[in-house]
């Protein structure tokens, strides 16, 4: 009745740095690629620099809960994702594959 479901690492991974060559031989330099009136500001070092989605999700508390088999939806109506049933049994917190939102079971 039940899917399984993957137990997700809490663990943060720092984003993904920019390649510092190209990687395909129709690709422009950077150098190039970022010249020209499209771009006003190609000073790397004051571009923006957003927080990950797993920084983001890490700072959202684990919910504690009564039962053992909780819903999560995302939240937001149809904003959020497909309904997935979680399974708390294991000791410890257990993410949404969805959304990462973390669920534990409070005896």
């Amino acid at each position: 009745m039940f899917a399984r479901l993957r137990r997700y690492s809490t663990k943060i991974v720092p984003q993904a740095p920019n390649r510092p060559t190209t990687w395909s031989a129709s690709q422009q330099p950077k150098e190039l690629a970022t010249s020209g009136p499209r771009f006003e500001q190609t000073l790397w070092e004051y571009q923006p620099n957003p927080p990950s989605a797993q920084e983001l999700i890490a700072q959202v508390p684990v919910k504690k809960v009564h039962s053992r088999i909780i819903s999560c939806d995302g939240g937001g109506g149809a904003l959020g994702h497909p309904k997935v049933y979680i399974n708390l049994d294991k000791p410890g917190p257990a993410a949404c594959g969805y959304c990462g939102l973390r669920f534990e079971h409070e005896h």
